[in-house]
């Protein structure tokens, strides 16, 4: 999951809207500041902090309590969590929909964060329903407010459980059809999701080659993921070696990086089980 950024969106109210303040607006850019340089435990402390913290008048501003609460879940969500996560965000989520007092699109962000838990939790049907309903409200969106941000976030969402499921083609043709008008780290996520997807239909070739294309960094949520599609890549190819010490790579990222509950740290495990169940190469093998 990439942090999503909604550029053209307004985070927070107009500088004169009641009961808003400008300290309110610097601590939510700071926020966002932090999230950018992928502190996310910092993130999550500081926007409990300021959900709780209150301001005007002894009061707390609507806006900036789900705004924080946003941050605090999204940060979670991005670090690794998953289930201690949903019923926050189940419940930020029911607040926004019977909200007329905030953006949709940070009702958006919470369900595609919602979207992400529910695949890790294995629950990919639901997750398939979250993810879709959110494109569609997407699209009914994108002539009052840029919302690209938040399509790219659940295109790589969709991608991801429909890997999840087995259906390859499917996931090819949406990390494949999305993956040019991506940028930065987002593109190297989808092109990591575009090589999942051909490892999972035997393409492995192809799946290396992007692998190899010249992408940008990962941000620290995706974390360990291209190393994971590298290395299945290049155990299906037979070459044993080359693969393990990649998975390995991967796996001491994941664990000095992101919490030890995320899903990636245990599938990359098994992806190195199974490469180191099998026999030595042979000669002539990598």
């Amino acid at each position: 999951m990439e942090f999503i950024r909604m550029r053209g969106v307004r985070w927070w109210p107009r500088r004169d809207a009641k009961g808003f303040s400008d300290s309110q607006a610097a601590a939510l850019k700071e926020l966002l500041s932090l999230v950018k340089a992928d502190r996310y435990e910092e993130v999550e402390v500081r926007a409990r902090a300021l959900a709780t913290t209150p301001h005007r008048n002894g009061g707390r501003d609507a806006m900036t309590v789900w705004l924080a609460r946003t941050f605090a879940a999204s940060a979670a969500v991005l670090h690794g969590r998953g289930e201690d996560v949903l019923p926050e965000l189940d419940a930020l989520s029911a607040e926004l929909r019977h909200s007329s007092g905030t953006d949709r699109t940070v009702l958006l962000v919470n369900r595609v964060s919602r979207a992400t838990v529910l695949i890790r939790l294995e629950r990919y049907t639901e997750a398939e329903a979250e993810v879709s309903d959110v494109l569609r409200a997407v699209t009914r969106l994108a002539h009052l407010t840029d919302v690209w941000d938040v399509e790219l976030s659940a295109l790589a969402c969709l991608a991801e459980v429909l890997c999840a499921q087995g259906r390859y083609e499917e996931a090819e043709a949406v990390a494949r059809g999305n993956l040019p008008r991506a940028k930065g780290s987002r593109a190297t996520s989808l092109r990591c999701l575009l090589a999942q997807s051909l490892n999972g239909q035997g393409r492995y070739e192809e799946a290396l080659a992007e692998c190899r294309a010249p992408t940008a960094p990962v941000s620290r949520a995706g974390t360990g993921s291209l190393g994971m599609v590298t290395a299945a890549a290049l155990h299906g190819l037979g070459h044993r070696v080359e693969a393990e010490t990649t998975a390995r790579q991967a796996l001491d990222d994941c664990e000095r990086l992101l919490h030890p509950s995320h899903p990636r740290i245990g599938k990359i495990r098994a992806l190195l089980a199974d490469i180191t169940a099998e026999e030595p190469p042979g000669e002539g093998s990598n």
